[in-house]
Parts: structure tokens; C-alpha cells; sequence
């Protein structure tokens, strides 16, 4: 089957690197015009820059996801560019983990105001034009964790679990503008932050995930571009797991 996207543009947070930077170059891959958003503005600009060199259409803006001004006066100026961002894919998120009783409130609060708030920030700003346009894809990534949980990231996991109840709601809430919300959880990625896991750690989840190996950045990329694509129009409120059976 080939995906259709009829010259539309996306924003990928998260875009410099890991996951993000896989989806933002998949997407650019297929003709999507790709704005890069990460705080880090190096980082951004060069996914931008390889899409641009693969023959793709990408831009690079720096923004601290997690300030809601901040947000708020990068999706002004890409809606001035643009005309509308018509794929919104959430991806930005960091881990701060511990335990419970020794997690600081700047932990906590640190998590979910990148993963999660950030997210309330950006459909705010961005689901309307897609309403008013009767076209548009919202699609946030969450994680595995956010359904089973973790000893060690209760922040990570709040903040994945809470990000999958406000997709539903927006979900719902924009369904009759044609505007999609759709939920991508993915499972063990190999990432920066899986490559500092040991030996040990590594073998013991590789035994809960029946496929035993660790996925791909391009498993998610893939998944991502279908749900972001016309023929995903039948699709909202749902939650893929892309974990390897993980989670059965």
C-alpha cells in the first residue's frame, strides 16, 4: 500500500534524536514538509539538514517544549510560515527515575511538564487550525510503561498513562472536524537511553518480550507515517503497542 499525504506539513518534538529523529525522517522521506522542534538547536537542525540532503522539505526551531509561552509563540510563528501544521506528532520526553520515597518534587514535576503538559500545549495551540482546515493528525507517543508501570518510574510512567487519557479526550472532542488522535506506544527501543542499560537489565527484559530483541526507531517511524497518512482517516482514540508482544 502507498501512504498519501497530499503536501502536508508536521511537527516532530523530540526531533533531534532517538525516535524522533527516525519519525522526522521518515515523514520527510515521504514528501511531508517536517519542522525539527528539540530544546537543543544543534540537534534539531541537523535532522532538519539530513532530511533536507535525502531531498526532503525540513525546517529546525528551538523550543523548550515544557514552557507553555514558549510553545505558544513557536506555534504562532508556524502557523504565520505555514498556513497550518496539519501532523502534530508529540514525541519529546526525558526520565528523571527513582524511587518513590526518594523521588524530589523537581523530579516529578520535571517529567511530566516535558512529557506530558507539553503535549496539552501544543494541541492547544495547533488543534484548532486543523479543525477550522476539517483535516488533521495528532499523534502522541507514549509508552509501554504508561500500561504496565515500572518500579523506579512512577514520574514516567504518570506521565505516559496521562498522556494516553488526554489522547482519548481530544480524540473525541475533534472527531467530528475529521481531526484524528491517536496514541504510539512503543516498547524496549534501541536508543540512547536503552544503551546504557547493563547486562544483566538487558537480559531480564529481553525475557518479557517474545520476539526477544529490542526494537528499532523505524518500527515507530513506520507506525507513526501510517497513522499520519490519509488512509489512516478511520483511526482515533486508539493505542498501538509496537513492543515486540510485550504487552499481549
Amino acid at each position: 500500500m502507498q501512504l498519501s499525504y497530499n503536501n502536508r506539513t508536521a511537527l516532530v518534538t523530540g526531533a533531534g534524536r532517538g525516535i524522533g529523529r527516525a519519525i522526522a525522517e521518515t515523514l520527510g522521506a515521504a514528501g511531508v514538509r517536517v519542522i525539527c522542534v528539540s530544546k537543543n538547536a544543534e540537534s534539531c537542525q541537523s535532522a532538519a539538514d539530513a532530511i533536507v540532503a535525502a531531498g526532503g522539505q525540513a525546517t529546525a526551531m528551538a523550543v523548550d517544549v515544557s514552557d507553555s509561552q514558549a510553545v505558544a509563540t513557536a506555534a504562532d510563528a508556524m502557523i504565520k510560515e505555514f498556513g497550518t501544521v496539519d501532523i502534530l506528532v508529540n514525541n519529546a520526553g526525558i526520565t528523571r527515575d527513582g524511587l518513590i520515597m526518594r523521588m524530589k518534587d523537581e523530579e516529578w514535576n520535571m517529567v511530566l511538564q516535558t512529557n506530558l503538559n507539553s503535549a496539552f500545549y501544543w494541541v492547544r495551540a495547533l488543534a484548532q487550525p486543523m479543525a477550522r482546515q476539517r483535516w488533521g493528525r495528532i499523534i502522541n507517543i507514549a509508552s509501554v510503561i504508561g500500561l504496565m508501570g515500572n518500579a523506579g518510574q512512577a514520574n514516567y510512567s504518570a506521565a505516559k498513562a496521562g498522556l494516553m487519557g488526554f489522547t482519548r479526550s481530544i480524540a473525541r472532542e475533534y472527531a467530528k472536524r475529521s481531526v484524528t488522535a491517536n496514541i504510539v506506544a512503543p516498547g524496549f527501543i534501541q536508543t540512547d537511553m536503552t544503551a546504557v542499560l547493563d547486562e544483566k537489565i538487558t537480559a531480564a527484559i529481553l525475557q518479557q518480550i517474545p520476539l526477544n530483541r529490542f526494537g528499532q526507531a523505524t518500527d515507530i517511524a513506520n507506525m507513526v507515517a501510517y497513522l499520519a497518512s490519509e488512509q489512516s482517516a478511520y483511526i482515533t482514540g486508539q493505542t498501538f503497542t509496537v513492543d515486540g508482544g510485550m504487552v499481549m
